[in-house]
């Protein structure tokens, strides 16, 4: 039998198996040690990490720290989008979470914002204030991030 990829020879491969403590050895603790955190960690403190290191780097005030009646640029991904009228106006409401905690940002006289949907990061810009148990930015300045 003749190859052409071999120099012509045909030749057999060894299909001898493969130990695990050889590819165990091959694994660097520090993936170890991360595939464990993550095995171990709840689904939410999982997706608390990934949108914190997300948002990370881009000069944002996390929302846990976000202070009241002062001027805010905060940024995290939408994890909701309801249309809630307000003394019968429609108003689009907007949660964005970062891992730290959640702002939501409402939309006075609009019923959808193209590109503002579940799951699209966003940055806000504007003045949070107190509503009952939440905190929230009317008519916040706001840019969509890829």
């Amino acid at each position: 039998m003749r190859c052409a990829a071999s120099g012509g020879v045909a030749r057999a491969v060894s299909m001898r198996p493969v130990s695990l403590r050889t590819r165990e050895r091959t694994v660097e603790p520090m993936a170890r040690r991360t595939l464990r955190q993550r095995l171990g960690s709840s689904v939410v403190d999982l997706e608390r990490n990934r949108l914190q290191k997300r948002f990370h780097g881009l000069d944002l005030t996390p929302l846990e720290d976000v202070p009241l009646r002062r001027p805010i640029r905060v940024g995290g991904e939408v994890s909701r989008v309801i249309i809630a009228p307000r003394s019968g106006v429609p108003t689009l409401e907007v949660m964005v979470s970062d891992g730290t905690g959640n702002i939501t940002a409402v939309f006075t006289g609009r019923r959808r914002i193209a590109g503002l949907e579940h799951g699209r990061a966003v940055i806000l810009e504007g003045v949070a204030t107190r509503e009952a148990d939440r905190i929230v930015v009317f008519n916040p300045a706001y840019t969509l991030v890829s």
